[in-house]
Protein backbone atom coordinates (compact mmCIF):
# COMPACT_ATOMS: atom_id res chain seq x y z
CA UNK A 1 0.00 0.00 0.00
CA UNK A 2 1.29 3.12 -1.15
CA UNK A 3 0.08 7.08 -0.62
CA UNK A 4 0.69 9.78 -3.26
CA UNK A 5 0.10 13.97 -2.17
CA UNK A 6 -1.08 15.91 -5.53
CA UNK A 7 -1.58 19.30 -4.99
CA UNK A 8 1.41 21.60 -6.55
CA UNK A 9 3.65 19.12 -6.30
CA UNK A 10 4.02 15.25 -6.43
CA UNK A 11 4.89 13.48 -3.11
CA UNK A 12 4.90 9.74 -2.10
CA UNK A 13 4.14 9.72 1.80
CA UNK A 14 5.53 7.04 4.18
CA UNK A 15 1.85 5.98 5.74
CA UNK A 16 -1.99 7.71 6.15
CA UNK A 17 -1.34 11.37 6.72
CA UNK A 18 -3.01 12.70 10.36
CA UNK A 19 -5.22 15.07 8.50
CA UNK A 20 -7.17 15.70 5.46
CA UNK A 21 -5.20 17.52 2.69
CA UNK A 22 -6.37 20.71 2.43
CA UNK A 23 -5.19 21.15 -1.27
CA UNK A 24 -4.85 18.60 -3.76
CA UNK A 25 -5.73 15.28 -2.90
CA UNK A 26 -4.47 12.14 -1.76
CA UNK A 27 -3.74 9.07 -4.05
CA UNK A 28 -3.92 5.36 -1.82
CA UNK A 29 -3.07 2.32 -4.02
CA UNK A 30 -2.58 -1.21 -2.77
CA UNK A 31 -3.23 -4.48 -4.04
CA UNK A 32 -6.11 -6.52 -3.73
CA UNK A 33 -4.72 -8.65 -1.29
CA UNK A 34 -3.44 -6.26 0.60
CA UNK A 35 -6.15 -4.38 0.59
CA UNK A 36 -8.14 -7.23 2.05
CA UNK A 37 -5.93 -7.62 4.82
CA UNK A 38 -5.55 -4.19 6.08
CA UNK A 39 -9.60 -3.36 5.19
CA UNK A 40 -10.14 -2.34 8.82
CA UNK A 41 -7.47 0.24 8.72
CA UNK A 42 -8.51 1.68 5.98
CA UNK A 43 -12.21 2.04 6.42
CA UNK A 44 -11.20 4.35 9.69
CA UNK A 45 -8.77 5.97 7.63
CA UNK A 46 -11.35 6.98 4.99
CA UNK A 47 -13.73 7.78 7.72
CA UNK A 48 -11.14 10.10 9.27
CA UNK A 49 -9.66 11.48 6.11
CA UNK A 50 -12.95 11.55 3.42
CA UNK A 51 -16.09 11.55 5.89
CA UNK A 52 -17.36 8.05 5.15
CA UNK A 53 -16.17 4.64 4.69
CA UNK A 54 -16.82 1.88 1.62
CA UNK A 55 -20.25 0.04 1.50
CA UNK A 56 -19.79 -3.50 2.26
CA UNK A 57 -21.09 -4.60 -0.86
CA UNK A 58 -18.91 -2.21 -2.58
CA UNK A 59 -15.92 -4.36 -0.71
CA UNK A 60 -16.78 -7.39 -1.69
CA UNK A 61 -16.86 -5.53 -5.76
CA UNK A 62 -13.16 -4.52 -4.85
CA UNK A 63 -12.04 -7.80 -3.60
CA UNK A 64 -14.00 -9.72 -6.92
CA UNK A 65 -10.66 -10.85 -9.19
CA UNK A 66 -13.91 -11.43 -11.88
CA UNK A 67 -16.08 -9.43 -11.34
CA UNK A 68 -16.82 -6.90 -14.63
CA UNK A 69 -16.62 -3.63 -15.51
CA UNK A 70 -19.34 -1.59 -13.47
CA UNK A 71 -20.55 1.74 -12.17
CA UNK A 72 -21.85 2.66 -8.56
CA UNK A 73 -21.98 5.58 -6.43
CA UNK A 74 -23.38 6.82 -3.02
CA UNK A 75 -23.89 10.11 -1.84
CA UNK A 76 -20.36 10.18 -0.90
CA UNK A 77 -18.05 8.63 -3.13
CA UNK A 78 -17.69 7.16 -6.55
CA UNK A 79 -16.73 3.60 -7.36
CA UNK A 80 -15.81 2.42 -10.79
CA UNK A 81 -14.63 -1.28 -11.42
CA UNK A 82 -12.70 -1.14 -15.10
CA UNK A 83 -11.17 -4.53 -16.48
CA UNK A 84 -7.99 -3.62 -17.66
CA UNK A 85 -7.04 -5.44 -21.91
CA UNK A 86 -3.19 -5.90 -22.09
CA UNK A 87 -0.79 -9.18 -22.67
CA UNK A 88 0.43 -10.59 -20.04
CA UNK A 89 4.20 -9.82 -18.78
CA UNK A 90 6.20 -11.43 -21.32
CA UNK A 91 4.27 -12.14 -23.54
CA UNK A 92 3.73 -9.49 -26.14
CA UNK A 93 8.03 -9.41 -26.57
CA UNK A 94 8.28 -13.33 -26.77
CA UNK A 95 5.36 -13.15 -29.62
CA UNK A 96 6.06 -10.22 -31.80
CA UNK A 97 9.80 -11.70 -31.88
CA UNK A 98 8.41 -15.00 -33.17
CA UNK A 99 8.33 -13.79 -36.84
CA UNK A 100 7.12 -16.92 -38.23
CA UNK A 101 4.38 -18.11 -35.87
CA UNK A 102 3.48 -21.09 -34.75
CA UNK A 103 -0.27 -22.62 -33.68
CA UNK A 104 1.38 -22.86 -30.42
CA UNK A 105 2.35 -19.47 -30.03
CA UNK A 106 -0.78 -18.25 -31.40
CA UNK A 107 -2.51 -20.15 -28.96
CA UNK A 108 -0.36 -19.16 -25.91
CA UNK A 109 -0.42 -15.56 -27.04
CA UNK A 110 -4.56 -15.66 -27.70
CA UNK A 111 -4.95 -17.21 -23.81
CA UNK A 112 -2.44 -15.08 -22.11
CA UNK A 113 -4.28 -11.63 -22.29
CA UNK A 114 -5.04 -9.94 -18.62
CA UNK A 115 -8.39 -8.62 -18.35
CA UNK A 116 -8.03 -8.44 -14.60
CA UNK A 117 -10.36 -5.56 -12.44
CA UNK A 118 -8.84 -2.21 -11.15
CA UNK A 119 -11.51 -0.73 -8.80
CA UNK A 120 -11.06 2.76 -8.29
CA UNK A 121 -13.21 4.86 -5.06
CA UNK A 122 -13.19 8.55 -5.40
CA UNK A 123 -13.89 10.77 -3.26
CA UNK A 124 -13.70 14.41 -2.99
CA UNK A 125 -9.75 14.29 -1.37
CA UNK A 126 -9.00 11.00 -1.72
CA UNK A 127 -8.51 8.03 -4.87
CA UNK A 128 -8.11 4.83 -3.13
CA UNK A 129 -7.54 2.04 -6.07
CA UNK A 130 -7.50 -1.79 -5.78
CA UNK A 131 -5.16 -3.48 -8.31
CA UNK A 132 -3.54 -6.89 -9.40
CA UNK A 133 -0.41 -8.00 -7.02
CA UNK A 134 1.48 -7.39 -10.91
CA UNK A 135 -0.18 -4.82 -11.92
CA UNK A 136 1.91 -1.44 -14.18
CA UNK A 137 -0.77 0.61 -14.22
CA UNK A 138 0.57 2.18 -10.63
CA UNK A 139 4.38 2.03 -11.24
CA UNK A 140 3.63 3.99 -14.81
CA UNK A 141 1.95 6.80 -13.43
CA UNK A 142 4.40 7.55 -10.78
CA UNK A 143 6.92 7.96 -13.18
CA UNK A 144 4.33 10.26 -15.17
CA UNK A 145 3.76 12.54 -12.59
CA UNK A 146 7.22 12.72 -11.34
CA UNK A 147 7.84 13.74 -14.89
CA UNK A 148 5.26 16.17 -14.83
CA UNK A 149 6.62 17.70 -11.75
CA UNK A 150 10.07 18.02 -13.42
CA UNK A 151 8.49 19.80 -16.34
CA UNK A 152 6.67 22.11 -14.60
CA UNK A 153 9.67 22.85 -12.26
CA UNK A 154 11.36 23.86 -15.97
CA UNK A 155 9.00 25.87 -17.12
CA UNK A 156 8.73 27.93 -14.03
CA UNK A 157 12.75 28.38 -14.05
CA UNK A 158 11.95 30.11 -17.68
CA UNK A 159 12.84 33.54 -17.60
CA UNK A 160 10.47 34.71 -20.62
CA UNK A 161 7.98 36.18 -17.76
CA UNK A 162 5.18 33.96 -19.20
CA UNK A 163 3.34 31.54 -16.37
CA UNK A 164 3.19 27.79 -16.23
CA UNK A 165 -0.12 25.68 -16.32
CA UNK A 166 0.49 22.88 -13.83
CA UNK A 167 -0.46 19.84 -15.79
CA UNK A 168 -0.92 17.42 -12.75
CA UNK A 169 -4.75 15.64 -12.35
CA UNK A 170 -6.52 18.27 -10.31
CA UNK A 171 -8.59 16.20 -8.86
CA UNK A 172 -9.23 12.85 -7.56
CA UNK A 173 -11.79 12.02 -10.40
CA UNK A 174 -9.58 13.72 -13.19
CA UNK A 175 -6.55 10.67 -11.95
CA UNK A 176 -9.20 8.28 -12.25
CA UNK A 177 -10.39 9.01 -15.78
CA UNK A 178 -6.33 9.31 -17.15
CA UNK A 179 -5.72 6.01 -15.44
CA UNK A 180 -8.52 4.29 -17.18
CA UNK A 181 -7.77 5.89 -20.30
CA UNK A 182 -3.86 4.53 -19.96
CA UNK A 183 -6.07 1.14 -19.46
CA UNK A 184 -7.40 1.41 -22.58
CA UNK A 185 -4.88 2.76 -24.51
CA UNK A 186 -2.78 -0.71 -23.81
CA UNK A 187 -4.86 -2.39 -25.84
CA UNK A 188 -2.94 -0.76 -28.73
CA UNK A 189 0.01 -3.12 -28.09
CA UNK A 190 -2.34 -5.96 -27.81
CA UNK A 191 -4.19 -4.84 -30.73
CA UNK A 192 -0.49 -5.75 -32.76
CA UNK A 193 -0.45 -9.21 -30.66
CA UNK A 194 -3.95 -10.30 -31.88
CA UNK A 195 -3.38 -9.19 -35.20
CA UNK A 196 -0.30 -10.44 -36.03
CA UNK A 197 -1.70 -14.48 -34.55
CA UNK A 198 -4.66 -13.83 -36.12
CA UNK A 199 -3.18 -13.48 -39.27
CA UNK A 200 -1.01 -16.12 -38.87
CA UNK A 201 -4.63 -18.55 -38.19
CA UNK A 202 -6.03 -16.95 -41.20
CA UNK A 203 -2.87 -17.61 -43.19
CA UNK A 204 -3.07 -21.31 -42.10
CA UNK A 205 -6.37 -21.88 -42.89
CA UNK A 206 -6.05 -20.69 -46.19
CA UNK A 207 -3.29 -22.13 -47.37
CA UNK A 208 -3.54 -24.97 -50.25
CA UNK A 209 -0.38 -26.71 -49.34
CA UNK A 210 -0.95 -28.57 -46.40
CA UNK A 211 -4.19 -29.25 -44.50
CA UNK A 212 -5.43 -26.80 -41.72
CA UNK A 213 -5.06 -28.98 -38.14
CA UNK A 214 -5.15 -25.78 -35.79
CA UNK A 215 -8.74 -26.10 -35.14
CA UNK A 216 -8.04 -26.18 -31.29
CA UNK A 217 -6.43 -22.80 -31.48
CA UNK A 218 -8.96 -21.00 -33.95
CA UNK A 219 -11.69 -22.00 -31.36
CA UNK A 220 -9.50 -20.34 -28.74
CA UNK A 221 -9.09 -17.66 -31.06
CA UNK A 222 -12.95 -17.42 -31.36
CA UNK A 223 -13.06 -17.18 -27.90
CA UNK A 224 -10.68 -14.94 -26.83
CA UNK A 225 -12.76 -12.72 -28.96
CA UNK A 226 -16.07 -12.89 -27.88
CA UNK A 227 -14.41 -12.37 -24.31
CA UNK A 228 -13.11 -9.08 -25.50
CA UNK A 229 -15.98 -7.83 -26.99
CA UNK A 230 -17.80 -8.89 -23.82
CA UNK A 231 -15.62 -6.78 -22.09
CA UNK A 232 -15.39 -3.59 -24.23
CA UNK A 233 -19.29 -3.96 -24.33
CA UNK A 234 -19.21 -3.77 -20.11
CA UNK A 235 -16.41 -0.84 -20.24
CA UNK A 236 -18.36 1.18 -22.76
CA UNK A 237 -21.62 0.85 -19.88
CA UNK A 238 -19.50 1.73 -16.93
CA UNK A 239 -18.05 4.62 -18.25
CA UNK A 240 -21.61 6.21 -20.06
CA UNK A 241 -23.20 5.61 -16.56
CA UNK A 242 -20.49 7.62 -15.07
CA UNK A 243 -20.44 10.13 -17.42
CA UNK A 244 -24.27 10.29 -17.12
CA UNK A 245 -23.69 10.75 -13.29
CA UNK A 246 -20.59 13.42 -14.59
CA UNK A 247 -23.16 15.22 -16.01
CA UNK A 248 -25.65 15.28 -12.64
CA UNK A 249 -22.95 16.60 -10.12
CA UNK A 250 -23.98 20.11 -9.28
CA UNK A 251 -21.99 22.83 -11.66
CA UNK A 252 -19.21 24.79 -9.59
CA UNK A 253 -19.54 28.53 -9.45
CA UNK A 254 -15.84 29.48 -9.16
CA UNK A 255 -14.41 29.85 -13.15
CA UNK A 256 -11.08 27.52 -12.26
CA UNK A 257 -13.51 24.79 -11.09
CA UNK A 258 -15.84 24.80 -13.82
CA UNK A 259 -13.23 24.96 -16.54
CA UNK A 260 -12.03 21.68 -14.53
CA UNK A 261 -15.32 20.02 -14.50
CA UNK A 262 -15.48 20.86 -18.30
CA UNK A 263 -12.15 19.26 -18.66
CA UNK A 264 -12.73 16.49 -17.23
CA UNK A 265 -16.00 15.89 -18.90
CA UNK A 266 -13.71 16.69 -22.08
CA UNK A 267 -11.59 13.37 -21.08
CA UNK A 268 -14.33 11.19 -20.17
CA UNK A 269 -15.71 11.21 -23.46
CA UNK A 270 -12.54 10.83 -25.14
CA UNK A 271 -12.30 7.47 -23.03
CA UNK A 272 -15.16 6.16 -24.20
CA UNK A 273 -14.46 7.10 -27.75
CA UNK A 274 -11.29 5.15 -27.36
CA UNK A 275 -13.71 2.27 -25.89
CA UNK A 276 -15.62 2.48 -28.83
CA UNK A 277 -12.56 2.18 -30.81
CA UNK A 278 -11.12 -0.88 -29.20
CA UNK A 279 -14.89 -2.36 -29.39
CA UNK A 280 -14.66 -2.38 -33.29
CA UNK A 281 -11.48 -3.31 -33.67
CA UNK A 282 -12.48 -6.54 -31.68
CA UNK A 283 -15.41 -6.78 -33.91
CA UNK A 284 -13.55 -6.32 -36.95
CA UNK A 285 -11.14 -9.31 -35.76
CA UNK A 286 -14.18 -11.37 -35.27
CA UNK A 287 -15.91 -10.54 -38.39
CA UNK A 288 -12.43 -11.43 -40.45
CA UNK A 289 -12.06 -14.90 -38.91
CA UNK A 290 -15.50 -15.46 -39.75
CA UNK A 291 -14.95 -14.85 -42.72
CA UNK A 292 -11.91 -16.87 -42.94
CA UNK A 293 -13.73 -20.02 -41.72
CA UNK A 294 -16.35 -19.47 -44.63
CA UNK A 295 -13.61 -18.63 -47.17
CA UNK A 296 -11.91 -21.71 -45.79
CA UNK A 297 -15.10 -24.41 -46.09
CA UNK A 298 -15.94 -22.48 -49.69
CA UNK A 299 -12.58 -23.44 -50.87
CA UNK A 300 -12.83 -27.28 -50.19
CA UNK A 301 -16.05 -27.49 -51.32
CA UNK A 302 -14.72 -25.64 -54.96
CA UNK A 303 -11.40 -28.48 -54.33
CA UNK A 304 -13.87 -31.27 -53.98
CA UNK A 305 -15.86 -30.05 -56.62
CA UNK A 306 -12.19 -30.11 -59.19
CA UNK A 307 -11.60 -33.47 -58.10
CA UNK A 308 -15.16 -34.76 -58.92
CA UNK A 309 -14.89 -33.11 -62.10
CA UNK A 310 -11.38 -34.72 -63.09
CA UNK A 311 -12.70 -38.17 -62.24
CA UNK A 312 -16.10 -37.23 -64.07
CA UNK A 313 -14.34 -36.62 -67.12
CA UNK A 314 -11.79 -39.79 -66.81
CA UNK A 315 -14.52 -41.49 -66.23
CA UNK A 316 -15.93 -39.80 -69.62
CA UNK A 317 -12.63 -40.43 -71.61
CA UNK A 318 -12.46 -44.01 -70.90
CA UNK A 319 -15.99 -45.41 -70.61
CA UNK A 320 -15.96 -45.60 -74.69
CA UNK A 321 -12.52 -47.23 -74.55
CA UNK A 322 -14.22 -50.00 -72.55
CA UNK A 323 -16.91 -50.73 -74.88
CA UNK A 324 -14.71 -50.88 -77.90
CA UNK A 325 -12.24 -53.51 -76.03
CA UNK A 326 -15.68 -55.24 -74.39
CA UNK A 327 -16.71 -55.61 -78.59
CA UNK A 328 -13.53 -56.88 -79.71
CA UNK A 329 -13.27 -59.31 -76.62
CA UNK A 330 -16.38 -60.94 -77.39
CA UNK A 331 -16.04 -65.01 -78.01
CA UNK A 332 -16.97 -65.28 -81.71
CA UNK A 333 -15.36 -66.10 -84.55
CA UNK A 334 -16.17 -63.66 -87.82
CA UNK A 335 -15.67 -60.18 -86.11
CA UNK A 336 -14.30 -57.60 -88.20
CA UNK A 337 -10.45 -57.00 -87.81
CA UNK A 338 -9.72 -60.08 -85.66
CA UNK A 339 -8.03 -61.84 -88.24
CA UNK A 340 -6.15 -59.29 -90.11
CA UNK A 341 -2.72 -58.15 -88.89
CA UNK A 342 -3.37 -54.62 -88.78
CA UNK A 343 -6.41 -55.28 -86.45
CA UNK A 344 -4.48 -54.62 -83.93
CA UNK A 345 -3.27 -51.17 -84.75
CA UNK A 346 -6.46 -49.98 -85.90
CA UNK A 347 -8.59 -51.06 -82.66
CA UNK A 348 -5.46 -48.62 -81.07
CA UNK A 349 -6.04 -45.66 -83.50
CA UNK A 350 -10.24 -45.98 -83.18
CA UNK A 351 -9.22 -45.60 -79.16
CA UNK A 352 -6.97 -43.16 -79.35
CA UNK A 353 -9.32 -41.25 -82.08
CA UNK A 354 -11.93 -41.14 -79.74
CA UNK A 355 -10.14 -40.24 -76.67
CA UNK A 356 -8.82 -37.00 -78.97
CA UNK A 357 -11.90 -36.42 -79.25
CA UNK A 358 -13.82 -36.06 -76.24
CA UNK A 359 -10.76 -34.46 -74.72
CA UNK A 360 -11.06 -31.44 -77.68
CA UNK A 361 -15.23 -31.56 -76.94
CA UNK A 362 -14.51 -31.50 -73.10
CA UNK A 363 -11.86 -28.60 -73.61
CA UNK A 364 -14.12 -26.69 -75.83
CA UNK A 365 -17.22 -26.45 -72.82
CA UNK A 366 -14.38 -25.94 -70.58
CA UNK A 367 -14.54 -29.26 -68.54
CA UNK A 368 -10.90 -29.30 -68.11
CA UNK A 369 -10.66 -25.47 -67.87
CA UNK A 370 -8.86 -24.64 -64.26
Amino acid sequence: MRFFLINDRFQELPDWPDTPPTQGFLWVTTARREFEVGLDKVQAQLLHLAGGNLVDLHVMDLLNSQLPSQYDYTSWYDMLVFRRLAAAQGTEGMFLDDTHGTASSARQALASIDTSPVGFVVFDRVLLTVHPADCSVRDFFEARLNQMVSADERNENRTDGRGSVSRLPPSSADLMVRIVNHMVDSYLDLRRLLTKQSAYLQQELLSDRKQFNHWQSLLEARNTLHLLEDTCEDQRSAVQEWIDALDDWPMPTEPTAAREREVLRVRSRDVQEHIERVLGHVRRLESSSEGAVQMHFSLQGNRTNDIMRTLTVMTAVFLPLNLITGVFGMNFDFLPLIHTKLGFWVACGLMAGVVLALVMLFRRKRYLAQ
